[in-house]
């Protein structure tokens, strides 16, 4: 990692966290609800997706502050869907990030509240929290696309049809299919609105789209892969799980050799189209490095 990407993903980190924690130990609601909703926000994480928000707008040199509050809306979706995949209806997992679970800690009932509270408020962050500069037509945009990225067609969709694949052999393309709406759909929001934010034009929001799709199916490869050669103490969480529940992963359909090749294939199809935009590219092209290197 490169000193100024390694600066950029600290600096960035601290002030999404100093804005996140703050917005919700404001909010006027019961404590052991609050307590939940802060435990699993402040278990740690690397932040990529409110990173992304801010890394689109310092590719086109604007303000990255009016994109705060929209990366933090997103971590808020992020994390109430951890929340609800750890339960025992769904993965079932007892540590997160190293940490127990939220329903190991607060029990299942607050552990589901808790998550719908951050999925919920997540939308009024964005309704209320922009700066003046952002147009109304702006925020509902930003707004549309986190519905279309969270919901049914996209991250909630893709959460479904990979629980329905389970002990079952899927086809590389369904594959992809529930990947890129499980895992990329909220990474394409993040990469999305911060051009958004950032006015660029609808062929540069539609090349990055393209560019955000082949970063996430590239980020689940990476999940796939260290779930078989990854470190549990970096990891937080289990290791080799997708195997204990048959789940049809990259290295399965296509060898573990060849998920590496098919990893490669999309980092590198992500910074082409990158290269094709005016913009600063530099940073973009070392988040992608980033994504598909990373050991945790």
């Amino acid at each position: 990692m490169t000193s100024s990407l390694n600066e950029f993903l600290t600096t960035r980190k601290k002030d999404i966290e100093e804005y996140l924690f703050s917005y919700v130990h404001e909010l006027h609601v019961p404590e052991n609800l609050k307590s939940s909703m802060l435990y699993s926000l402040k278990a740690g994480g690397k932040r990529l997706r409110p990173i992304l928000v801010l890394a689109l707008m310092n590719a086109y040199g604007k303000r990255e502050e009016d994109g705060i509050p929209v990366g933090c809306a997103v971590e808020m979706i992020h994390t109430y869907s951890l929340i609800h995949d750890d339960l025992p209806c769904m993965d079932d997992d007892d540590l997160r990030r190293g940490k127990p679970t939220n329903h190991k800690v607060y029990g299942e009932a607050t552990a589901v509240l808790a998550g719908d509270a951050l999925l919920t408020e997540s939308f009024r962050l964005i309704s209320s929290q922009l700066s003046g500069d952002i147009s109304p037509n702006q925020k509902l945009r930003i707004i549309d696309e986190l519905v279309k990225s969270a919901g049914a067609l996209g991250m909630v969709g893709g959460q479904f049809d990979d629980m329905e694949a389970e002990q079952r052999q899927v086809s590389l393309d369904e594959l992809e299919s529930i990947h890129a709406r499980k895992t990329g759909k909220l990474l394409t929001f993040s990469v999305t609105a911060g051009a958004i934010l950032a006015g660029a034009s609808d062929d540069d929001i539609e090349k990055l789209r393209e560019f955000s799709y082949h970063i996430g199916i590239a980020f689940q490869i990476r999940d796939d892969i260290l779930d078989l050669e990854g470190s549990e103490e970096k990891i937080g969480k289990r290791v080799g799980s997708d195997t204990a529940n048959e789940k049809s992963t990259y290295p399965s359909l296509l060898t573990l050799s060849g998920a590496k090749d098919k990893l490669n294939e999309h980092i590198t199809r992500a910074k082409e189209i990158v290269s094709g935009l005016q913009l600063e590219q530099q940073l973009l092209h070392e988040l992608c490095d980033l994504i598909a290197s990373r050991d945790h």
